[in-house]
């Protein structure tokens, strides 16, 4: 007996919003119907192993099989099959889920089964009308029910009695006409069913098979053969038991995975089992990314449920800073929508990533300590990203990464060193940690600031890269030990000695020190007689807390002229009172205009020495050449 049902008033609607706007991607449609044959597989199984062998166990297997002259794609499974009463509150009322049903009636019973229901939403089904207009289900039930299910997913569906051989159920999809933006006839070839299941349906527990046209050689002739094949691999590398997995397993996973060529840098294999549940790998690529630092650049980890893949690029489980890192997640506790596309803001969503944020931290803490030599290879690969971490977040991530991050010194010549190991080789009465800042190594140690620091022994951390500073001053100590720029006027720690001595030759040459920044004051805002200066004549400091290297990154930034304009370091000359040309400028001071007239010569000399341009390149030449003539002429 055949009979036509109307679709419920609510349901017509959700069919429509559904199949044109709930799935934004037409080809998950054998992702879902495969799931929910998985599902139906997994409900025959629990009811045949609680059947004391009523209901035979059999050869699980989930078939589809493409029609390429009828135009339609069938997905076939031996599970539990529908009654009558099923089809029509589970596909003729939609978003009724069957499987949510059943795997609550199994929690109420506190069955321990080891079942793994996928459809939580009972909509999954209709995602097949994005590509058919007409879908038929066969299915018999374990009390050898038959029925055939008919639908175009408009107004109503028919269901009849029917037969079938095996209990389970038939679905079979009669595709749409070809458009120009959509060629469903795609959907029939071989190799897009193979990379669809390989895509989202590759650990689904039970075998899809498909028959499948292999060429052959018989009697040196090349002649085609039908073979049934298995589309999947079943069980994924993480739910594998860690101890049977090997870093082999693990570096051709990744490099298949992510189409890199390299063996990844650091693995972690992750299984968390508690208030969260969700098994993982990471990996940390041995290089970065080609286009990791371009506006489109995707961070995120691959996304999946229960072994069904959902997503490609999970932003919301790895934070910025971490977003060189590769890999995915699989939890059952993942929040999904009806069309099984992960809800950002859950709860469980934020554990998650917290959760593999910590591994991930506490794999490079591993790695640094027990083998620097890779810790390296990966600080010149990601470090900048740790010190963002830092910067980023107004120093909120310092006592997670602060111990992650090392520099290069003073007195560690090419060598990287920890914040902890500077701390434990400092002097019981140095105060602070001294940095400083340039364009590359090379420049930094040939700053005149750096003469003291060589010639007393205190070491000093060399910053070179932009992000630097910027993370140190977010951070403002180590350990209750505060950083403390060279480049700062005030950096040197002097004695009650030096101090005085400092103020009796300020006072000295008073005159001298006042023409000179009278002649600079568009130049700098200060001169003043300096501490740390040993063998060059003169530096070029600041004060108030902005470097010259954090003003020139400041102003590399996309913004007005007037906002570049505001961004000013507090310059600051230092002169070196025991340098001989400082001892000249003295014997001269009574005499203003002259002093006033070279005073530009120091300026542009610290320049020099530092690294950097002089401004007016004729004056200054011009200057020296009025110097070496005055001299010549004596």
């Amino acid at each position: 007996m055949k009979e036509t049902k109307e679709f419920q008033t609510e349901s017509k609607e959700l069919l429509s919003l559904m199949i044109n706007s709930i799935y934004s991607n037409n080809e998950i449609f054998l992702r879902e119907l495969v799931s929910n044959a998985s599902d139906a597989i997994d409900k025959y199984r629990f009811v045949a192993l609680s059947s004391e062998g009523k209901y035979p166990i059999k050869d699980y297997e989930i078939r589809i099989i493409p029609n390429k002259k009828a135009r339609t794609i069938t997905i076939e499974d031996n599970g539990i099959g529908m009654s009558k009463d099923d089809l029509i509150n589970n596909l003729g009322t939609i978003a009724k889920s069957g499987s949510k049903d059943f795997a609550s009636k199994l929690k109420e019973a506190k069955e321990k089964q080891d079942l793994n229901i996928i459809g939580q939403f009972g909509v999954g089904f209709y995602s097949a009308f994005m590509v058919a207009s007409k879908i038929e289900v066969l299915t018999k039930t374990v009390d050898n029910e038959a029925y055939l299910f008919t639908s175009n997913g408009e107004e109503s569906y028919t269901i009849e009695d029917s037969k079938k051989e095996d209990t389970g159920t038939s679905i079979t999809l009669y595709l749409k006409k070809n458009t120009k933006e959509v060629d469903y006839d795609s959907y029939l070839e071989e190799y897009k069913i193979k990379d669809l299941i390989k895509k989202y349906s590759d650990y689904i527990r039970y075998p899809i098979k498909m028959n499948v046209s292999k060429e052959t050689e018989v009697d040196g002739k090349k002649q085609t053969v039908i073979e049934d094949e298995t589309l999947n691999s079943m069980v994924p590398l993480w739910k594998k038991n860690k101890n049977d997995v090997k870093d082999e397993d693990l570096n051709s996973f990744y490099k298949q995975k992510f189409q890199d060529y390299e063996d990844p840098l650091l693995s972690l294999f992750v299984k968390v089992d508690g208030t969260v549940t969700y098994d993982s790998l990471l990996y940390i690529p041995a290089h970065a990314p080609y286009n990791l630092y371009s506006d489109n650049y995707e961070k995120g980890l691959m996304l999946y449920s229960k072994g069904i893949f959902i997503k490609d690029k999970c932003p919301e489980l790895v934070p910025d800073y971490l977003k060189f890192v590769k890999g995915l997640v699989d939890s059952p506790d993942f929040n999904l929508n009806i069309s099984r596309e992960i809800l950002q803001q859950s709860p469980m969503m934020k554990k998650i990533a917290d959760n593999v944020e910590k591994k991930i931290v506490a794999k490079l803490a591993e790695t640094k300590k027990n083998d620097f030599e890779k810790y390296q290879k990966f600080w010149e690969a990601f470090g900048e990203h740790i010190k963002f971490g830092i910067y980023s977040t107004f120093g909120g991530k310092k006592d997670t990464l602060q111990d992650l991050l090392i520099f290069h010194s003073l007195k560690h010549n090419d060598e990287y060193i920890s914040l902890e190991q500077y701390k434990s080789e400092m002097d019981k009465n140095q105060k602070n940690i001294y940095y400083v800042s340039g364009e590359n190594l090379t420049a930094i140690k040939m700053l005149p600031q750096l003469e003291k620091y060589v010639k007393t022994g205190v070491d000093v951390l060399l910053l070179d890269k932009k992000i630097d500073e910027f993370a140190i001053m977010m951070m403002r100590d180590y350990d209750k030990v505060e950083f403390k720029s060279i480049s700062d006027e005030t950096a040197s720690e002097l004695s009650d000695e030096e101090k005085s001595e400092i103020e009796e030759i300020t006072n000295t040459n008073k005159r001298l020190l006042d023409n000179i920044k009278e002649a600079l004051k568009n130049e700098v805002d200060d001169v003043v007689i300096s501490s740390k200066l040993v063998d060059s004549p003169v530096c070029i400091s600041t004060k108030d807390g902005m470097s010259l290297e954090m003003e020139k990154t400041l102003k590399e930034q996309s913004m007005s002229d007037e906002e570049k304009d505001s961004i000013k370091a507090q310059k600051v000359l230092e002169i070196n009172p025991n340098h001989e040309l400082f001892k000249a400028f003295s014997s001269i001071q009574d005499n203003d205009e002259l002093v006033k007239d070279y005073a530009s010569i120091l300026y542009d000399e610290a320049n020099l020495l530092e690294g950097r341009e002089v401004t007016n390149k004729v004056e200054f030449v011009q200057k020296l050449n009025s110097l070496i003539l005055k001299a010549l002429n004596k």
